[in-house]
């Protein structure tokens, strides 16, 4: 519902009017006076903030534009009870707020039309498309950014002029803050124009297609990960950028929803937004060999269609989730997985996937990942505690924040001999249970106060000398990111774009800037960890450091069933699972293959000391060979690497694609010979036979 803050703003807006009608209706001009500055001020607030509650209030008709006027309609009638009824001010108000509302139209249809011509029916990252068509800057954005707000503020002038008229009794003052309401007005809608028209308006749609279908002409690519989903999905596509830009083959990235666009994290391979499924069927793609999918999605059918590629599941993650082993999964030519494991869960789930189409590649996202080699000398072990969220489904079993977590931080932080804990829970926990978000800010505090207690304990020292030094290399490293990353400076730097259409123009990678970035967050990192004590509790909810970091800073993970289980099996290191469900232990290992090597845990964390064990004494560890064999039954051999498995794969599937169409294009030459003149389904579609064939 928002902060405290937004709760006091929303709460003195709508009580303001009551107020202001109040005064009015008494009459008093300075009461008004008061009571409209509220609503000014509290209506100014809740816009900056993009508060919930006042985006709320236009589904109740409370909204913007209405809250003006009824503000204008009370300043009326406050101006008939002070007997200006037949004054010329009181006419003058109302004809300039009729005059006023007689130019929203013209400012609303001019920035809608500005948008509209402005957004592109292909928006792209690192392909160039300045050299074939013209773009032109966006409108400054004063002009469009919360344009409706700063339209109908302009009446600040005219009800300020009009209250000091009434309060004088003398129509001056009323007339020349009307004038300046109208005449701002006026040339605010002036000022629009010209973006509407002539060299200021970008190309349509048909050219700014006709300079992609170019550019991918003399591009040529040859692998294509696609990916269509909400904001919050966007990780999903992210993981696979780095493996995007270790292919072999020419790389391009297709994305279906802007917001996903938006929110992707910075590649140097080409990417390409396709909002429009008719659009994306008209691309010229036939230099595609192989096509990607992270998830199973409705749009994944307008890239499914087309023949003259091979089109794989890559998925998001590997676990024994239900999701791990989609029915839908069956549409695609190859399924590849990262193990044995994945192949077994097709097998097993009886979904119509085939065998044969299976393929195991590894997981190249987990090379960041460093091996265990025990506990460094002279350092206490660091475990992490990586919950999972609640889920949609209410099930106990899908997060142990609820029933366990409180059990399993108590007994790290009280351990003896000692350990430290790092708790970084998945940022979706609490987002839809109240129970998990309030057991989530226990744990946090659990956390926090035992760092606080172990900050005053004689046994743990740290250098402080070395700490300073590594917080003043990480104000150096932070504010070099944000200089290159442009944050805090305006249009054109960095990822501050005007709007979609320059983004589209400007937005060819830097590689040079896109390198140094990359290392600046390794060093980053380093620091980070040098910044505090060795010791010291730490709770980790932002997105830096990365789970990766943890996992490596680590000496063990308590979590639950997910990916991040899987993920951390490379690393050979202990681990331990909690059974929130409480199927017990041999049904817990029979339903999740990740489990199989780890602790398995009760609620109450009873069975924490084996972890621990395993840690302090590497030696003595009973799950260690476990461990590796569980590691390659999931994640493939070591070697060859995942990556080199991956761009294998990738050839040997485009070798599929090319024979396929050689097939076909053999057949076509033998029947035209005989005049048979059967065509061969092609790609390229009008938007009546896409309504047809959908």
């Amino acid at each position: 519902m928002g902060s405290p803050a937004e709760l006091a703003a929303a709460a003195l807006m709508i009580l303001g009017f009551p107020a202001l009608m109040l005064a009015a209706l008494v009459p008093s001009v300075p009461a008004f006076a008061a009571a409209a500055a509220v609503t000014y001020l509290a209506d100014h607030y809740l816009h900056r903030k993009s508060s919930y509650l006042v985006n709320r209030l236009s589904k109740v008709r409370a909204g913007l534009s209405i809250r003006f006027l009824i503000r204008q309609l009370l300043l009326i009638l406050l101006l008939a009870r002070l007997g200006f009824a037949d004054d010329l001010i009181y006419y003058g108000a109302i004809a300039c707020f009729i005059a006023f509302y007689g130019l929203q139209a013209p400012h609303g249809a001019l920035v809608t039309l500005i948008r509209n011509r402005r957004r592109m029916p292909v928006a792209t990252r690192n392909i160039d498309l300045a050299s074939r068509i013209r773009i032109p800057d966006a409108p400054p954005r004063r002009l469009l950014h919360r344009s409706a707000e700063k339209m109908l503020h302009l009446d600040l002038a005219a009800v300020a002029g009009i209250l000091v008229s009434a309060s004088l009794e003398s129509a001056v003052a009323g007339f020349i803050g009307i004038g300046v309401t109208v005449g701002l007005g006026c040339l605010y809608v002036l000022a629009l124009v010209p973006y509407v028209r002539g060299a200021k308006t970008p190309p349509n749609a048909e050219k700014v297609l006709a300079a992609v279908d170019d550019w991918l002409a003399e591009y040529r690519p040859e692998t294509v990960l696609y990916f269509s989903g909400s904001k919050d999905s966007a990780y999903q596509v992210n993981m696979w950028l780095e493996t995007m830009e270790q292919l072999d083959s020419k790389p391009l990235i297709i994305l279906r929803e802007r917001v996903i666009l938006n929110n992707l994290a910075p590649t140097t391979v080409p990417v390409i937004c396709v909002p429009g499924g008719v659009h994306l069927m008209n691309l010229d793609l036939s230099n595609v060999r192989v096509a990607l999918y992270a998830a199973n999605v409705g749009k994944n059918i307008h890239l499914l269609r087309v023949p003259t590629m091979k089109h794989v599941f890559i998925g998001h993650g590997d676990s024994d989730k239900l999701a791990s082993v989609n029915p839908y999964s069956k549409v695609y030519d190859e399924v590849w997985t990262a193990g044995r494991a994945g192949r077994d869960r097709y097998a097993i789930a009886d979904v119509g996937v085939r065998d044969e189409d299976i393929v195991e590649v590894g997981r190249p996202q987990l090379a960041p990942i460093q091996t265990w080699q025990g506990v460094p000398e002279g350092r206490i072990p660091t475990v992490l505690y990586a919950p999972t969220w609640e889920g949609w489904d209410g099930n106990p079993g899908n997060t142990s924040i609820v029933l366990a977590g409180e059990n399993i931080v108590k007994k790290l932080v009280k351990a003896d001999p000692p350990v430290r804990v790092l708790y970084k829970p998945h940022p979706f926990t609490g987002t839809v249970s109240a129970e998990a978000k309030a057991a989530h800010q226990r744990i946090a505090a659990l956390v926090q106060q035992a760092a606080t207690e172990r900050a005053t304990d004689p046994r743990f020292t740290a250098d402080a000398a070395a700490q300073t030094a590594a917080k003043a290399e990480l104000a150096r490293i932070e504010a070099r990111l944000a200089e290159l990353s442009g944050k805090g400076k305006g249009k054109g730097s960095g990822n501050s774009k005007g709007d979609e259409a320059e983004a589209t123009r400007d937005g060819l990678v830097d590689v040079a800037k896109h390198e140094e970035i990359a290392r600046l967050r390794t060093e980053w990192n380093t620091a980070y960890w040098r910044s505090f004590g060795s010791h010291e509790h730490r709770l980790i909810t932002g997105a830096e450091p990365r789970l990766y970091d943890c996992f490596n800073v680590s000496d063990a993970m308590v979590s639950d069933i997910s990916s991040v289980v899987s993920d951390f099996i490379a690393s050979g290191k202990p681990y331990a699972v909690t059974d929130s469900a409480e199927l017990g232990v041999e049904e817990f290992k029979r339903q999740n293959t990740a489990v199989r090597a780890a602790t398995i845990l009760s609620n109450s964390a009873a069975e924490l000391g084996g972890l621990l064990d395993a840690v302090r004494d590497p030696s003595a560890d009973p799950l260690a060979e476990d461990r590796g064999d569980l590691k390659r039954y999931l994640l493939g051999p070591d070697e060859p690497t995942s990556i080199e498995q991956f761009n294998t794969a990738v050839a040997n599937l485009a070798i599929k694609a090319d024979a396929r169409n050689v097939g076909q294009e053999s057949r076509a030459a033998a029947g035209a010979a005989e005049g048979d003149l059967a065509a061969v389904p092609g790609q390229r579609l009008s938007a009546a036979e896409d309504d047809v064939t959908a």
